[in-house]
């Protein structure tokens, strides 16, 4: 019988041992247990991994073995493409460093005042995490020397590159010693990441975590079908049934994310939205609520969402269903963790909805099955169990139960019986909740005219699906037929154009890495020589011009207003 691997057996440090012991783990994930001793070697490694393998220490703990001590300056830097990525990863480095006491680490990204990293650096640091922008805008101050840096990580490199980031990315790696260590993950492998890698890498070593090898085994999938007006009705039905302690609901834009929260807390279900309008110290807020369990349900978009990695999460609810299979296998990915199991709940209000849950099927390479909502008899009779667990449990304590003797000898008195006394009490603990339960009829209503589905040939749904998801593959040279703009988006104006080397992919990546709306939501980009314009969705003007009136784009400072028409 083959002996299984373990962290010892992988020529790792001995204080990183203890680490990894405290943070509760023992054997290897297969893309640690692969990568680990390559990167001890020196290797350049792509590695092909999605949320949720453990790739974050498959490439920390070698770079925390590699460090030199003595040397109080970055000697690795780590490229994520949200904040929020940002902040789990080096978070995962002080773990993982906590018996290196010579080793220190920080965190740069945009969103919070850029003097408080310069203090941070300046103190001295060795290995540095951030997103791409921040970490141009500290190398143009000269706060940031890239000088000593021998191991740069990009991590969810294809994500970064989808929020345009390609240019800096390059920026950054061409700014670096040419004998290093460069490390590429991503959950896909495009043409672009490739063209990286083949430019910037040397004689790396592929190694690639199937879907197969993922926790979607331990996963629970199912979907529902439900008119949209009851979405929320259906999560807290289903969340009461199955007394589900921490949840995750996804939704694909930060309105419907408040909507969903505030519905959610008038229903008496704990919630809190977590999206690309809250600052950096909201969301901190909101993440330590929700890791404590001061709040049951997690309402999030997907930028917002990444480097969640909370472990006890139950069930996740895709309330609207992903925009590609991609981001769905990263968002049921939040829950069956550390080898739990986990529930993945997907919403199906119309056919396109059904085409929908037919591609993610043939993406994950297995059923996602149909559930019928709750009814009002099962959720009555959960609400009757727990009654008699609650009984067992008070009838169990030591307390001194004369008050209450004295209580029910004061019913009879009144000449009632005991089954009386007792029908009256459970009405007390049940008679809310019963009225409660109305019956629902969930399902939504089908197409008029046939009545049926309309379910076309797979390549006739992807052809469309792709002409769908890039409408925009022209608009980012500044050189477009004009079209009226969508009711939706709104214009701004910024005060850089070509004098200054700006291109469409930097207004894209600074916009997206900065405030967390989507690069595939942002419109049209014209370029002038001093000036240039950008569509965006109306929801996010306010925001967008907030935060990146306090930043830069490719080191310069920037300002954004709404232009006249």
């Amino acid at each position: 019988m083959e002996k299984e691997l373990l962290f010892s057996d992988l020529g790792i440090s001995e204080e990183i041992l203890r680490a990894v012991e405290d943070m509760g783990y023992t054997q290897p994930s297969p893309i640690q247990s692969q990568t680990i001793p390559l990167l001890l070697q020196g290797a350049d490694v792509i590695g092909q991994a999605q949320t949720g393998t453990g790739k974050t220490a498959a490439f920390g703990i070698p770079i925390i073995d590699g460090i030199d001590d003595s040397l109080n300056k970055p000697q690795a830097l780590i490229l994520c493409p949200t904040r929020e990525l940002a902040v789990q990863v080096e978070g995962e480095i002080v773990k993982l460093s906590k018996y290196k006491k010579k080793i220190s680490s920080t965190c740069i990204y945009g969103g919070e005042p850029i003097d408080r990293q310069i203090r941070s650096l300046k103190k001295g640091v060795q290995i540095v995490v951030g997103t791409p922008g921040r970490i141009m805008d500290h190398m143009s101050r000269g706060t940031l020397n890239l000088s000593q840096v021998s191991v740069i990580v990009l991590d969810e490199a294809d994500e970064m590159l989808d929020m345009g980031f390609r240019e800096d990315i390059e920026t950054i790696l061409s700014s670096m010693p040419e004998e290093r260590q460069t490390v590429f993950f991503s959950a896909t492998m495009p043409k672009p990441i490739l063209e990286l890698t083949r430019k910037y890498q040397t004689d790396p070593e592929i190694i690639k975590v199937l879907r197969k090898e993922l926790t979607v085994e331990n996963i629970s999938q199912f979907y529902y079908e439900v008119r949209s007006g009851l979405k929320t009705d259906l999560i807290s039905r289903l969340i009461n049934l199955h007394q589900y302690k921490l949840s995750v609901i996804f939704c694909n834009t930060k309105r419907v994310t408040d909507e969903v929260t505030e519905e959610l807390n008038a229903k008496g279900v704990p919630a809190e939205a977590l999206h690309g309008d809250l600052s950096q110290a909201q969301r901190t807020k909101v993440m330590n609520k929700f890791r404590k369990g001061h709040c049951s349900v997690l309402v999030a978009t997907d930028v917002a969402a990444r480097g969640i990695d909370v472990e006890n999460v139950e069930a996740v609810f895709n309330f609207d269903l992903p925009l590609d299979e991609e981001n769905y296998v990263h968002r049921i990915g939040r829950t069956g963790r550390a080898g739990k199991t986990g529930t993945a709940i997907s919403f199906v209000s119309g056919r396109r909805d059904s085409r929908k849950i037919d591609d993610l099927e043939r993406f994950i390479k297995t059923s996602i099955d149909k559930a019928a909502p709750p009814s009002v008899d099962q959720l009555i009779q959960m609400k009757k169990d727990q009654l008699i667990k609650d009984i067992h449990r008070q009838l169990a304590k030591p307390d001194e139960n004369q008050v209450y003797e004295e209580a029910i000898g004061n019913l009879l008195a009144e000449g009632l019986t005991l089954e009386q006394v007792a029908i009256g009490l459970v009405k007390l603990q049940l008679g809310e909740a019963v009225d409660k339960f109305k019956e629902m009829n969930f399902t939504p209503e089908r197409d008029r005219s046939s009545g049926k589905d309309d379910r076309r040939p797979r390549r006739e749904r992807s052809e469309r699906d792709r002409s769908s998801r890039s409408p925009r593959s022209s608009d980012r040279g500044g050189r477009k037929n004009k079209k009226e703009r969508e009711p939706n988006m709104a214009r701004l104006f910024l005060n850089l154009g070509k004098k200054d080397r700006i291109r469409p992919n930097d207004i894209v990546g600074a916009i997206a890495g900065e405030t967390g709306v989507s690069g595939k939501n942002i419109g049209e980009i014209d370029i002038y020589d001093s000036f240039s314009f950008v569509d965006i969705p109306k929801k996010d003007v306010t925001h967008v011009i907030s935060v990146m009136n306090t930043n830069t784009i490719k080191g310069k400072q920037v300002n954004f207003e709404i232009s006249k028409p």
